[in-house]
């Protein structure tokens, strides 16, 4: 099972990454409106001619569709890739419509009177082709509202990764797709007809499915209208626009090879084609913001370097002479005290020596010590509770990685904590960096999980962060905090004995127990600023 943040109901938001949750800008729903604008205009101007009879175009269905089922299998795994990416099963849903709709277009092409025979292909009736463009019509709009109905749930956004989900999600669309197609294709005799012939149709069965697909499309419209939009949902709404258009000029059509009946599929394809751009553009300037943060991350650690080599090259030089001095009186004194006539004076001045170099060594540390310490920030009024939600945020893919799952119970109403948030942020990430690790080690059979609480105490604020792993031995509750005593952290954070320091140097306390029946806490006490209330 991967990482599911839970937090009251809500799942722990993350940076925008993906085009599901990057809002639309005005600039995309200018776009948006312009292009539904246009399916409008189209619709306006051929609903007067729609029923002019055209010469049959036989390749024009092949063509047609080939375009729309590559679009659609594109799109698809498109939405794959980011529901993979942010295990998302709205992704997923929508993914799998994709699909299912593409697939439909191969009996469609092959079974539509004079695509490939006079007769079509598969055994087709009068009405089999008719009926799966119907069914592919209504399918696109549930699959949209399923889509948005997940990704507006906090406790359906997310499932549980699966390496076989993908492969499960495109298997259910294959035999969907077979089942209409069969349905299509034997109940020619017993569903409601469609055409009178190869060319002219029957009008009330076109009025009454033309009416249910424009009531699917609608409760689809609506759903994505529930919540701010994000960029995909905008490229969703101009398709079901598109879809709402071309259901509504097929309603008072009377036969196929009409002038209606080619920009219907004209439409068709250029709403598809629509959503496929807009995806592919959107994608890539995700991956060009990705690509930038990825290079001023590189460029932040390379000065974080410089700035570490700045420091201890300051430490080597400040320290250096003092020590010398500590080496040389050291040495002198024992000169004294084992010359054949022992000097006791002078070794006596060479030890009062040495103890105020050594003196001196500790005034230098400190005032390094306090130099760093005035970094920006140090004197900010942290929250706690948010503090903790950015860190599970920042952890999510080691947690996914390491099938942990995390439970917020954090505190209403907690007083903020005088401090630096880097700091508190890096002990926060090595406390559940040391969690995730025991977790992750810990044999099978129980689930992996990771519980943060927070509770307001008199003045002070109470943190505790529990895993199930192995736990620590019973006399191990203070080692812990000794230097390289604490988990190893692969680079992540610091290790226990400077989260022990930071946690004091904050006026807090922090001590680690035995989970009960296993698995470690780690209670960390930070002194709070009184609320103003108060």
């Amino acid at each position: 099972m991967l990482a599911r943040i839970v937090r009251s109901g809500e799942v722990v938001p993350q940076d925008h990454l993906g085009i599901f949750d990057t809002p639309a800008g005005r600039r995309e729903v200018r776009l948006g409106i312009v292009i539904v604008a246009a399916f409008l205009a189209g619709l306006l101007l051929t609903l007067p001619f729609r029923n002019v009879r055209l010469g049959e175009v036989v390749a024009f269905i092949p063509v047609v569709n080939s375009i729309m089922f590559v679009g659609e299998i594109i799109i698809a795994a498109i939405l794959f890739a980011q529901a993979s990416v942010f295990r998302s099963r709205a992704l997923l849903v929508l993914a799998t419509g994709f699909v299912f709709s593409a697939l439909l277009l191969v009996p469609h092409t092959l079974s539509f009177p004079g695509a490939f025979t006079r007769e079509g292909l598969l055994g087709a009736g009068l009405s089999t082709t008719a009926w799966i463009a119907t069914t592919r019509r209504i399918a696109f709009p549930i699959f949209v509202a399923l889509y948005a109905f997940l990704i507006a749930d906090p406790s359906l956004r997310t499932v549980a990764q699966k390496q076989g989900s993908i492969v499960v999600a495109c298997a259910s669309a294959i035999a969907l797709a077979v089942g209409t197609t069969l349905v299509a294709i034997l109940g020619d005799g017993w569903l409601p007809p469609f055409l009178v012939n190869h060319v002219d149709v029957v009008p009330g069965t076109l009025v009454v499915t033309s009416v249910v697909a424009i009531a699917c499309t609608l409760v689809g419209i609506a759903m994505l209208l529930r919540k701010p939009l994000s960029v995909l949902d905008l490229w969703l709404l101009v398709a079901l626009a598109g879809w709402l258009i071309q259901s509504i000029l097929n309603l008072p059509l009377t036969a196929r090879f009409t002038l209606g009946f080619y920009a219907l599929y004209l439409l068709m394809v250029a709403a598809h084609l629509i959503v496929l751009v807009a995806l592919i553009a959107e994608s890539n300037r995700l991956y060009a913001r990705l690509a930038l943060a990825t290079a001023a991350r590189a460029r932040e650690r390379e000065a974080q370097r410089l700035s570490i080599d700045a420091v201890a090259a300051a430490i080597s030089h400040e320290v250096g002479q003092p020590l010398a001095a500590v080496s040389l009186n050291t040495s002198a004194g024992l000169s004294w005290l084992t010359a054949p006539r022992p000097n006791v004076a002078k070794a006596i001045e060479s030890l009062n020596a040495t103890n105020e170099s050594v003196q001196r060594s500790f005034d230098v540390l400190k005032s390094i010590r306090a130099m760093l310490a005035k970094e920006p920030g140090w004197a900010e009024d942290v929250d706690i509770n948010e503090l903790v939600t950015d860190t599970v945020a920042m952890l999510d893919r080691e947690l996914a990685g390491a099938r942990v799952s995390v439970e917020l119970k954090l505190g209403a109403g907690l007083t903020t904590v005088p401090g630096s948030r880097v700091q508190l942020q890096l002990v926060m990430s090595n406390l559940i960096g040391n969690a995730i690790e025991s977790v992750a080690a810990s044999p099978g059979g129980r689930k992996k999980r990771v519980t943060i609480s927070s509770t307001q105490e008199e003045n002070a604020v109470q943190l505790e962060i529990s895993d199930n792993g192995a736990g620590i031995a019973a006399g191990d509750a203070w080692s812990v905090f000794e230097a390289f005593q604490g988990a190893e952290t692969d680079g992540r954070g610091i290790d226990l004995a400077l989260c022990r320091t930071i946690v004091e140097e904050h006026g807090g306390q922090i001590q680690a127990s035995r989970g009960k029946p296993h698995g470690t806490t780690f209670h960390v006490r930070l002194p709070s600023i009184p609320s103003k209330a108060g």
